[in-house]
């Protein structure tokens, strides 16, 4: 089985690319909805990141407020990686258990057709690949353990303005939260496939078509 890591920058389109995947079969092992599992109200996770920066950063209703704890962190790149070696160990842990888990559940049929319809969904058994959808993958050096990196990119001004819009941020604190991350033109040196998102819906989609396609291609 191999193991495709989907990663980006904020305002990348890198959810739209693991959705879009998700639609074709792909088995996608979501980094940040693991983190939202591992982070539930009163999980021990809150309560370490609750020791460590404030209870202030605690909700009411016992859950996180990540929008308080996001402007603690983007602001201060030592709470960042502070923030970084409490939470990384677990997520990483939890990562590479459902990576295992769809490795144990059985090979495709030999010679079985690794298609279901026109999306390329699969068929039976285990998967030929699974696709890890990772915004740190590059910074956290996870390249190393699989076997290709996907990265979304988009150009810097067009980075900024979608995330202007989407957040409703400013122009400096879009840029001081891009700043905060690896640029993704860095991240092209670790890619093995490139997936230009600056254009439209449209485009987008046939590049991630394409790839999926090639990606069950080599599989078989």
């Amino acid at each position: 089985m191999l193991t495709v890591g989907l990663t980006g920058g904020i305002a990348s389109g890198k959810s739209t690319v693991s959705r879009l995947l998700r639609e074709r079969g792909a088995p996608i092992v979501d980094a940040d909805q693991i983190v939202h599992q591992l982070q539930a109200p009163g999980s021990p996770l809150v309560t370490e990141i609750a020791q460590a920066f404030g209870p202030e950063i605690i909700r009411p209703d016992g859950s996180l407020d990540r929008p308080r704890l996001g402007a603690i962190v983007f602001a201060d790149p030592a709470k960042r990686h502070q923030l970084e070696a409490i939470v990384h160990p677990p997520v990483r842990a939890q990562i590479w258990a459902e990576v295992e888990r769809h490795r144990q559940g059985g090979s495709p049929p030999p010679g079985g057709n690794l298609l279901r319809g026109q999306n390329g969904g699969l068929l039976g058994g285990s998967p030929p690949a699974v696709i890890l959808d990772i915004p740190l993958l590059v910074e956290g050096g996870w390249q190393e353990r699989l076997d290709q990196v996907w990265l979304v990119w988009v150009d810097a001004t067009t980075q900024v303005e979608r995330l202007m819009a989407r957040d409703g941020l400013a122009r400096e604190g879009a840029l001081a939260r891009i700043g905060a991350q690896m640029p993704l033109d860095q991240k092209r040196a670790v890619a093995d496939l490139v997936i230009d998102n600056t254009g439209t819906l449209h485009e987008t989609e046939a590049q991630v078509d394409h790839a999926w396609r090639a990606l069950l291609a080599s599989a078989r």
